[in-house]
C-alpha cells in the first residue's frame, strides 16, 4: 500500500516559531505538536464550517475532535450565531449586573438534568469541577477528595505537579473507573473525613481505552456516598447534551449530587455550570465565594439556550446515535478485515482507536502511522484523544472516513 503524500504545513511551522518567541511553548496545553503527530499535524488552525477545518496552509479536513468536545452542532452553526450577533449588537453582554437570561437557562436545566434543582454558571470546566469541590467541602464541613477522571488543570487535580505545592493536593485520592473495590478501600481509610467523591461516570481516560460502567459500578458508588454522608458529583463537561440531554446520569439511571457541565452545552462559547440538589447548592449562597468578572456574560448563555433549542427541536442526538451507531460498526467491521492490533471503544457520539500494547513496542508505531496516514488523508483525529461525532456529520463524510481508515489500516498491515 502507497503511503500517503505528507502535508503542506509550512504557514503553520512559520506561525509556531513566531509563537516561541512570544508564549511559552508556543501554543499551551493539549493543543502541542507533541500532544498530536509532530511534524505532521497543522498547529494553527483559520476557519470552520460544519464539520470541516481549513489550516493556515489551506489544507480541509474532516474533524472528529469537535474543538475538544463543545462543538455538537457544527462549526459557525447559524442560528446560534446569529442569536449571538442580535444580543450583541442590540443589547449588549458583559454589565455589571445580570441578565435574565440567568434564569432562563437555570430554569431549563432543571427540566433537563435529573439532578438539577439550582445551578451557579461559570466559563471553564475547571472553573465548574473547582466550584463543586468547594461547595461540596463548605457543605459538609469536611476536607477529603475521592476523584476518578480528568478534571481540569486546577491545583487539586491536575496530574502534573509543577508549580503546586503538594499540601494543596494532599487530601485528594484517585480511584480508577470500574474498580469499586479500590473505592471502598479508600472510604474505609477516608471516608468519614470525604467531602466529595467526584467522577466521570463514563469512563473516558486521558490516553486510554474509553469504558462503560461495569454492572453496579455507579449503583455502588452511589451507596458509599451515601453511607459515608460524601457528596457525590459527576464531571458530565464532556457527556451531557451528547449521550443524552441529561448526561450520563439519564442513560444509566443514577443520579447524583450534582453535576458539572460544558461543552457541547453552548456549541463552543464559553459557559460552564455546576447544577444540583438544593440543599447542597446554598452553600453557595452564604459559606463560600465565587465570582468572576465575566462569569454573567450573557452572550454564551443566548447560545446555550439556542443550542439546547436546537438540539430538542431537531432531535439531533438521536441523529448522532442512529449515524454513530451505523459508522462504529463499520469500524469494527475494518478492524476485523485487517487484524493488526487496532481496537474500537466508546459509544456511538464519542469513540476511540487505540492499538493492543505488546511487549516490543510496536502498537506505538502502529499509532503513529495509522493517524499519520489519516491526517494526511484529511482527517483530523489525534492519537491521545477520542473522538466525537457531531450533527453535521453526513453519510458521505462518515463513508469517506471509512474508505480512509481501510486504507490507513492496510497501509499498516503491509506494513508490520
Amino acid at each position: 500500500m502507497k503511503e500517503t503524500e505528507k502535508l503542506n504545513i509550512t504557514k503553520s511551522r512559520e506561525l509556531y516559531e513566531e509563537a516561541l518567541n512570544f508564549v511559552p511553548g508556543g501554543v499551551l496545553g493539549a493543543r502541542k505538536p507533541g500532544d498530536f503527530i509532530a511534524g505532521e499535524y497543522p498547529i494553527f488552525l483559520e476557519k470552520g464550517q460544519g464539520c470541516r477545518l481549513t489550516d493556515v496552509d489551506g489544507n480541509e479536513f474532516i474533524d472528529f475532535l469537535c474543538g475538544y468536545g463543545p462543538i455538537i452542532l457544527g462549526y459557525r452553526e447559524k442560528e446560534v450565531d446569529e442569536a449571538v450577533y442580535k444580543q450583541i449588537k442590540d443589547k449588549g453582554f458583559c454589565f455589571t449586573l445580570t441578565q435574565k437570561f440567568q434564569n432562563e437557562l437555570a430554569k431549563k436545566l432543571t427540566k433537563i438534568i435529573p439532578c438539577s434543582e439550582m445551578s451557579i454558571f461559570l466559563k471553564t470546566g475547571s472553573d465548574a469541577t473547582t466550584a463543586s469541590i468547594r461547595i461540596a467541602r463548605a457543605h459538609t464541613n469536611k476536607l477529603k477528595v475521592m476523584r476518578c477522571g480528568y478534571h481540569g488543570w486546577h491545583d487539586w487535580c491536575i496530574e502534573m505537579k509543577g508549580g503546586i505545592p503538594s499540601k494543596f493536593y494532599e487530601d485528594v485520592f484517585e480511584f480508577q473507573y470500574n474498580n469499586l473495590a479500590q473505592l471502598e478501600e479508600l472510604m474505609a481509610t477516608h471516608g468519614e473525613n470525604t467531602a466529595a467523591i467526584i467522577m466521570t461516570p463514563f469512563g473516558h481516560p486521558n490516553h486510554q481505552k474509553m469504558q462503560t460502567p461495569a454492572p453496579g459500578f455507579l449503583e455502588g458508588v452511589r451507596k458509599i456516598a451515601d453511607k459515608y454522608g460524601a457528596v457525590l458529583i459527576y464531571d458530565e463537561i464532556r457527556t451531557c447534551f451528547r449521550l443524552t440531554m441529561g448526561g450520563a446520569q439519564e442513560l444509566y439511571g443514577v443520579t447524583p449530587d450534582l453535576t458539572v457541565l460544558g461543552k457541547a452545552m453552548g456549541n463552543g462559547y464559553p459557559i460552564s455550570v455546576v447544577t444540583g440538589k438544593k440543599n447542597i447548592m446554598m452553600a453557595a449562597e452564604s459559606k463560600l465565594f465565587i465570582s468572576s468578572t465575566f462569569f454573567p456574560n450573557s452572550e454564551a448563555f443566548v447560545a446555550a439556550l439556542k443550542t439546547i433549542e436546537i438540539l430538542e427541536r431537531d432531535n439531533v442526538l438521536e441523529d448522532i446515535w442512529k449515524k454513530g451507531k451505523g459508522f462504529m460498526k463499520n469500524i469494527q467491521a475494518l478492524i476485523d478485515k485487517h487484524d493488526v492490533g487496532a481496537e474500537l471503544t466508546g459509544v456511538a457520539p464519542m469513540f476511540y482507536i487505540t492499538f493492543k500494547k505488546d511487549e516490543t513496542g510496536a502498537y506505538k508505531g502502529k499509532r503513529k502511522d495509522f493517524y499519520t496516514q489519516m491526517i494526511r488523508k484529511g482527517f483530523f483525529f489525534t492519537p491521545f484523544h477520542h473522538a466525537y461525532i457531531c450533527y453535521r456529520h453526513t453519510q458521505r463524510d462518515l463513508d469517506l472516513t471509512l474508505n480512509a481508515m481501510d486504507e490507513s489500516l492496510t497501509f499498516i498491515k503491509d506494513k508490520y
